[in-house]
């Protein structure tokens, strides 16, 4: 594993650094990727293997992932497999590169999940281009995603209100019943008084 790029104190950059994982086998392709991503201003972390690259999801968060479709031991399907089946990196966004032109890749890669695929060899500036989409869509769908959020914690705190409401009614109702009956239990001794006041009189 390596790192390209450095983090800046937070007080010093307006924005969070968002983070890339590069995997691919090859160590030429990634130092060359790593120094163009961070002149780009990415923290970028290097993988050359799919095990490595998912133990390195686990440990940490990463914004998004560029991998390599045909690796040695575990290829880039594999991993992407994995990616989308744990619910912490279900959404994780995954740029898959491969050296194969054919559709059939691109279709296999975007089955399995990637959100783009790029076939080698590819401009930079384009990889570049993607890769800033599939982050801004990333952050609009976890801007959704906190709006929703919010949006059910306040239905549930009115779907609260409206039972302690409904709660507090029946109380009420109850009450009201219960002096009724006060009443009418009232009404009916009167009446009784009255009727052996007037038998004595």
């Amino acid at each position: 594993m390596e790192l390209f790029g450095t983090m800046q104190p937070a007080s010093s950059r307006r924005s969070a650094v968002r983070t890339i994982l590069a995997v691919d086998d090859s160590r030429t392709n990634l130092n060359v990727l790593g120094r163009r991503l961070a002149h780009l201003g990415y923290l970028t972390v290097l993988s050359d293997n799919g095990a490595e690259a998912l133990d390195l999801i686990a440990a940490r968060g990463f914004d998004l992932v560029l991998l390599d479709m045909v690796m040695p031991h575990m290829s880039g399907i594999h991993v992407l497999k994995e990616i989308r089946g744990s619910r912490e990196t279900v959404d994780l966004p995954v740029i898959m590169v491969t050296g194969r032109g054919d559709p059939a890749a691109a279709v296999e890669a975007l089955a399995a999940g990637a959100d783009d695929h790029v076939a080698k060899p590819y401009a930079f500036e384009v990889l570049a281009a993607r890769i800033e989409r599939a982050l801004s869509r990333a952050r609009r769908i976890a801007e959704l995603k906190r709006s929703n959020a919010t949006l059910d914690a306040r239905i549930a705190a009115r779907a609260m209100e409206l039972g302690e409401t409904k709660t507090a009614l029946a109380a009420t109702r109850a009450d009201r019943q219960r002096l009724i009956i006060s009443i009418q239990a009232l009404n009916e001794q009167v009446d009784r008084l009255s009727a052996g006041t007037s038998a004595a009189g």
